[in-house]
């Protein structure tokens, strides 16, 4: 599982409504966190799933991961898997694959 910057971002990224089916529909749900590229993004309320990507925390001002999304698709070619026809392994459906490094204190 990952470590979030703050306690505030954790809270957000784990955000669950019981009136909404997903963050896009529910309002209240602000960012989201995708584990398998490390990635955040703030949710755009327009019906879809469409995030904007951000790299910073909104509220800590925290440097947040960089994307692991080319390291992840890089893996998977190498493995000759093909993520738009071929099953994703279970492997690759979280953090634990290709998480970055984690970073010393002093570095953040």
């Amino acid at each position: 599982m990952t470590d979030h910057c703050c306690a505030v971002m954790t809270t957000q990224v784990t955000w669950h409504c019981d009136r909404h089916d997903t963050p896009s529909t529910c309002p209240d749900a602000l960012i989201r966190f995708d584990a398998r590229f490390q990635e955040y993004g703030l949710v755009i309320h327009d019906g879809g799933a469409s995030t904007l990507g951000i790299d910073f925390c909104p509220w800590c001002g925290q440097r947040l991961p960089e994307s692991q999304r080319d390291r992840w698709f890089d893996e998977l070619e190498r493995r000759g898997i093909d993520p738009w026809e071929d099953p994703i392994p279970a492997e690759f459906q979280d953090e634990g694959r290709l998480a970055p490094p984690r970073q010393e204190e002093d570095e953040r």
